[in-house]
């Protein structure tokens, strides 16, 4: 009999399995979409017969269109059904690229950018969805799954981007990466489940949600400053090693900077072993070691301003380590945070990821002025110093009493969120109305009966009782 029952145990889990893949290349698709007009941004401005001023300006609206979207469009995976909901966007974002390949001059190219930039949102909203298709001893593995498909994307996309572009001219980059977006599409289509959204609030309350959750959870808070300071540091890091290579220290082309990038895609391999590590040992243990990680990065780094292959190395080993120790920080950000509430991941993605972009365009803006009064030592110091402040706070809750530690989640288990917890106080006086006794805790404990009191207890002076 249990082998009989076998493939239907396995059956959702090999499903499910398979959508979480097509999931991970929807992630690198969508990502990609935001990082391939870097490589092709000169042979745009030559083709378009621009400035490269206004060529980088493509690049800019893009990344700008895809915080809007974050803020605009990612708590809708809370209201919407997952498989229309991610379709539509990815087929809106082939279009825009399509729109994109095909623009005669800067300004319908700078409105398909941003139309591109704002529909490609499809990492946050794929790790809200992938959270809550497994149990939650599995969420790290999943996350850091994602993460890679996300991090190949960015690298592969800029790679091919500029190989196509240098042969076949600035649009067919476009072209390929319209036709991969409609065929993730196409397959998402066909693969996704069908499933009731979690929540009915109005649109203009979904966007007051992040605020509302940033103020009231305090993981939340926690894992958004941790990620805002460490991608700070990786962004400042990676503005200020391309000053670095194509200054008069090195003397190289922007091509070294593509493929000191290349170098990092080890950490495609790394971050599914730091998801594991995650469902193991909890987010805290690894936001520690990745701590570490990026602090002794910021001193691997140091060493790239002595010059030549000695330099070069230390560029290598300090990079991957940063990369290694941001991502893998990550995975463990993104499960404390999907552990808050089933039904408000969308909108705890859209508060987290808001605050890590801003972080990293912080960073790289603190990079470039360091840079440009301090040098190289100047960004490896401020590496260290944005680093040191999570780190800080981070220890700051180990040492803290538990009652404070606790915050205004002190009154409710750890990592849940305050609308499960309203079900189930509702769930309990409903119960105790028709019974007069609440129902066990999940947990199997049963909670004492409100109505009922207790027994006095027996003096030494009182009567024997007698049965």
């Amino acid at each position: 009999m249990s082998d009989h029952n076998a493939p239907q145990r396995t059956a959702p889990v090999r499903r499910s399995s398979r959508v979480i893949a097509l999931l991970a290349v929807a992630c690198g698709v969508g990502v990609g979409n935001v990082y391939f007009p870097q490589a092709i941004a000169p042979l745009m401005a030559a083709g378009l017969g621009v400035p490269p001023g206004t060529a980088a300006g493509v690049v800019t609206a893009t990344q700008f269109g895809y915080a809007a979207g974050i803020f605009l469009l990612v708590p809708l995976g809370d209201r919407l059904p997952p498989r229309p909901l991610l379709v539509t966007l990815l087929t809106l974002t082939g279009l825009g690229l399509c729109a994109a390949a095909g623009a005669p001059a800067p300004a319908p190219l700078l409105a398909a950018s941003v139309l591109v930039g704002a529909t490609t949102v499809i990492a946050p909203l794929a790790g809200a969805l992938a959270a809550g298709m497994v149990p939650g001893e599995r969420r790290g593995v999943v996350g850091g799954t994602l993460l890679s498909g996300s991090i190949a994307g960015m690298l592969l996309s800029r790679t091919a981007g500029g190989a196509l572009g240098e042969r076949l001219g600035w649009r067919v980059p476009y072209v390929l990466a319209a036709l991969l977006t409609l065929v993730v599409a196409l397959l998402l289509a066909r693969a996704l489940p069908d499933s009731a959204p979690p929540s009915r609030q109005r649109y203009p309350r979904l966007l007051a949600e992040p605020l509302r959750l940033l103020r009231t959870e305090p993981a939340l808070r926690r894992s958004s400053l941790y990620q805002a300071t460490v991608f700070a540091g990786f962004s400042a890091a990676w503005t200020g090693v391309a000053l670095l290579l194509t200054g008069p220290v090195y003397g190289l082309g922007t091509a070294a900077v593509g493929l000191l990038a290349l170098v990092n895609a080890a950490t495609m391999v790394v971050t599914p072993f730091a998801g594991r590590l995650v469902d193991r040992r909890g987010p805290d243990g690894v936001n520690m070691v990745c701590f570490v990680i990026v602090a002794c990065s910021a001193g691997v780094l140091a060493l790239g301003s002595l010059g030549g292959t000695s330099g070069l190395v230390a560029l290598v080993a300090g990079t991957l380590l940063l990369d290694v120790g941001m991502q893998s920080g990550m995975v463990a950000n993104q499960v404390r945070i999907y552990a808050l509430g089933g039904e408000v991941r969308s909108r705890l993605s859209t508060a987290y990821m808001t605050c890590a972009y801003l972080g990293g365009s912080l960073g790289s803006w603190l990079g470039t002025r360091a840079y440009g009064r301090l040098g190289w030592a100047g960004v490896c110091a401020l590496v260290a110093l944005l680093t040191a402040l999570g780190l800080l706070r981070h220890l700051g809750r180990f040492r803290a009493p538990a009652v404070r530690r606790t915050g205004s989640a002190g009154r409710r288990p750890p990592g849940s969120s305050g609308y499960a917890d309203h079900d189930r106080r509702s769930h309990h006086r409903a119960d105790e109305s028709r019974h007069g006794w609440p129902e066990p805790h999940e947990s199997g404990e049963e909670k004492p009966c409100p109505r009922s009191r207790p027994r006095p207890r027996s003096t030494r002076n009182s009567p024997p009782r007698w049965s």
